[in-house]
């Protein structure tokens, strides 16, 4: 079989600005160290792409949700700096776990006889403090299976901390009060957003995941998190435009003048929601304003600021997450980790 040729849509992962987010966001957690969420495929980056990179930096503690994501990772970074955050759901979680030697998350009483049954050995803990997502709740900390655990980390989640929320402070003094009951090797509570709430959610290790792909859930990040996707895209075609041609499904965009058009190999199979069809794309410093609605494999251009604009010509898709965030509705996450297949990593 001949090799398939390149694809029209590209993604560039700055590899320097990853690496600065985790050394910034490390150094913001103050005398604990910060660890890395992969989950998602790295956001939708690619963990084969992005673990080596933080690896490099100096994290030592990544994160992932699925035990389908944990051989990926595991390419990069030893067994025991992995941790699988839904936990030992059924036996063969568990038996998986142990075999290869990564760390369960243990969310339930019954995740933790799971465990324990299956032969036991180092896990991480997670306890609800208010998210009322995974963890176990607080009246069932006392437990004996909480006890006969070997916790190497003592986790929960803060459901606020992108807001000034008096949430977080009540989850703070919840999980200080667990911390006094459950002895565990090491304690973490912060996720991005709250390593920007200070030294008192810090504890011995933080968990960043979208602050480190330029995601910037809290103001006191802005200036400091730099923007890590750079997603490209190729122009498929030209066409001129006559007076009263209508373009895209629902003639959502007529012409009032001769212009020339670009139709552009990106949609929403590739993340690009409707939600985003007022945007421009950009060649250099030109602006090229998106004409008619978005549909799933194509977005059609305005080309009047770019003349120069050939078919096979790459153009930029702005990736700011927080202004992408502000004028689609999406959320940064949403953006990041919908960023389709079909984007040469």
């Amino acid at each position: 079989m001949p090799d398939l040729p390149p694809p029209s849509l590209r993604l560039r992962l700055d590899e320097e600005a990853l690496a600065a987010n985790w050394r910034a966001l490390d150094t913001m957690s103050g005398t604990a160290s910060a660890g890395a969420a992969v989950k998602a495929d790295a956001y939708g980056l690619g963990a084969d792409k992005v673990t080596p990179v933080l690896s490099d930096a100096g994290a030592r503690d990544f994160f992932v949700a699925h035990w389908s994501e944990v051989p990926q990772v595991l390419h990069h970074v030893p067994p025991a700096q992995v941790s699988v955050l839904h936990g030992p759901v059924r036996g063969e979680d568990a038996i998986y776990a142990r075999a290869v030697g990564v760390r369960p998350v243990i969310n339930s009483i019954e995740q933790a006889k799971r465990w324990l049954e299956t032969g036991g050995g180092p896990c991480h803990l997670m306890v609800d403090t208010g998210i009322n997502r995974l963890g176990v709740s607080l009246a069932d900390i006392g437990d004996p299976m909480i006890a006969a655990l070997e916790i190497d980390l003592l986790m929960s989640h803060l459901a606020s901390a992108d807001e000034d929320s008096a949430l977080n402070a009540r989850q703070l003094e919840r999980f200080r009060t667990v911390g006094g009951s459950v002895s565990a090797l090491r304690y973490s509570l912060a996720n991005s957003a709250g390593i920007a709430l200070g030294s008192d959610y810090a504890f011995d290790l933080t968990r960043p995941g979208i602050a480190l792909y330029g995601g910037i859930p809290r103001g006191e990040l802005a200036g400091t998190i730099r923007q890590v996707a750079h997603p490209q895209v190729a122009v498929i075609q030209v066409r001129k435009l006559a007076p009263g041609d209508s373009v895209g499904y629902n003639a959502a965009f007529t012409a009032h003048e001769e212009m020339r058009a670009g139709v552009v190999s990106l949609g929403y199979a590739d993340g690009f929601l409707r939600c985003r069809g007022s945007g421009v794309l950009r060649c250099g410093e030109a602006r090229l304003p998106l004409l008619g609605k978005v549909s799933m494999d194509m977005v059609v251009v305005d080309l009047r600021a770019a003349p120069a604009i050939r078919e096979g010509d790459w153009l930029d898709v702005p990736f700011d997450l927080p202004a992408m965030a502000e004028a689609s509705g999406l959320s940064q996450y949403e953006l990041l980790t919908t960023l389709g297949r079909r984007f040469r990593r």
